[in-house]
């Protein structure tokens, strides 16, 4: 079986062979003009999902003024949400009612705080998204950012920071700035397969030594 096969919908296979159903590589399973989705980041659900990209980003329609995009390499929980900025009503009127949704003539009272400015959702590679964590319009998740079950995100994550609660506040970084630093120019992610395969034993690990050994390796070309 190749490394990390993405040519099957579903990316784990159980010990007797069949595939584990609840798990599926998101770019295998969505096709929407406003989605993007790296290569082999994976999402689990527990219940029947027909349409994935409705699952994880509901307020997203085709066409819509905003854009997710979603990096490499994510692990993303079940009831995992990204709140578009297509689902905000104004704020800063007299009435948050949409009233140009129900009556089309209403609609160009509507049209500069329905269709402009809106902000794209971002997640970088390699983040882990807890347990039913919501992120909110506009955010950035850095790379290798986790995220606390049952956070609601309404502010940009830096690289490799934790965040959890509601609203969701960065509780610890997961390395020093050196080591963050190491991580993002090493960025494991842009390497072909076969290189990360190799460098497996290194990213399983907290070896500084080894880490760095990588990173010069990279470097060098070799």
């Amino acid at each position: 079986m190749p490394f990390l096969n993405d040519a099957s919908r579903h990316p784990i296979t159980l010990p007797d062979g069949s595939p584990y159903t609840n798990t599926v590589w998101l770019k295998s399973v969505i096709d929407h003009p406003n989605i993007s989705v790296g290569s082999y980041t994976y999402y689990n659900d527990f219940e029947l999902v027909e349409d994935y990209a409705a699952r994880i980003a509901p307020y997203l329609y085709p066409g819509a003024p905003e854009k997710l995009i979603i990096g490499k390499f994510g692990q993303f929980a079940h009831g995992t949400r990204f709140i578009t900025d297509s689902a905000n009503h104004a704020r800063d009127w007299f009435t948050a009612y949409p009233f140009g949704s129900f009556d089309a003539d209403l609609m160009p009272h509507f049209a500069s705080e329905y269709f402009e400015n809106r902000r794209d959702t971002v997640v970088g590679h390699d983040v882990w998204i807890g347990h039913d964590a919501k992120i909110m319009p506009g955010v950035t998740l850095g790379h290798g950012a986790i995220i606390g079950t049952g956070a609601v995100v309404i502010k940009d994550v830096p690289p490799y920071a934790v965040a959890a609660g509601n609203p969701a506040r960065v509780v610890k970084m997961r390395f020093s700035p050196e080591v963050v630093a190491l991580l993002l120019e090493l960025a494991w992610w842009d390497l072909p397969l076969a290189q990360i395969r190799e460098l497996v034993p290194v990213l399983a690990s907290a070896d500084l030594d080894a880490l760095t050994k990588a990173l010069a390796k990279k470097q060098n070309g070799s």
